[in-house]
């Protein structure tokens, strides 16, 4: 069962703490989650903008507790995105930095394969592979959670994972996400 990147959002944005500091890094995924997921104040989202660069996600985050070091910081990443900064989990680890990781994986660089698999008829390079992310996370000292059907796809789940991140643990969430339509259209340069 595949699970709804769009109803994925709308769950984390309705247990998203009040004053949680929000990084976007990613492209399709980002993209989706910038209409449904809603900083609860100004200064609450940060992102590179419309021409922006991948990999922000680990130094926006860091940045973002070394001024504000008691405010939950949730870095939304897109599978490819995250293969740029997810080594910095180490830094959080050993800095006793507390940040959560919502990855959503759909094994795609999707933003980009909308028009070129229209275009040149071709998924070469933009196909990845479902990797455990999760697994990573905890290899470099985060607790590692995998959200892959629709039963791990809860608010309490999503809860659980929010409320670990504390005393300097960090937690990757690997959601396993389908393709979505929601974007179709959209401008991707």
């Amino acid at each position: 069962m595949v699970i709804n990147p769009l109803f994925a959002l709308s769950l984390i944005n309705k247990v998203l703490p009040e004053n949680a500091i929000l990084i976007a890094d990613g492209g399709d995924f980002i993209g989706s989650a910038s209409y449904i997921v809603h900083p609860r104040g100004p200064l609450q989202w940060l992102d590179p903008g419309v021409f922006g660069t991948l990999g922000v996600g680990a130094g926006f985050a860091l940045g973002a507790k070394a001024v504000y070091p008691n405010r939950p910081v949730v870095i939304l990443y897109g599978d490819g995105s995250c293969g740029f900064s997810l080594m910095e989990f180490d830094t959080f680890s050993r800095h006793g930095l507390s940040v959560v990781a919502l990855i959503g994986n759909d094994a795609c660089w999707s933003q980009i394969a909308r028009e070129q698999v229209v275009t040149f008829h071709s998924s070469v390079a933009v196909d990845l592979e479902y990797r455990r992310y999760d697994n990573v996370g905890a290899a470099l000292g985060a607790r590692g959670a995998l959200i892959a059907n629709k039963q791990d796809l809860t608010v309490e789940r999503f809860e659980k994972i929010f409320a670990a991140a504390t005393n300097g643990i960090s937690v990757v969430a690997n959601i396993i996400i389908g393709k979505s339509d929601f974007r179709d259209g959209s401008i991707c340069v």
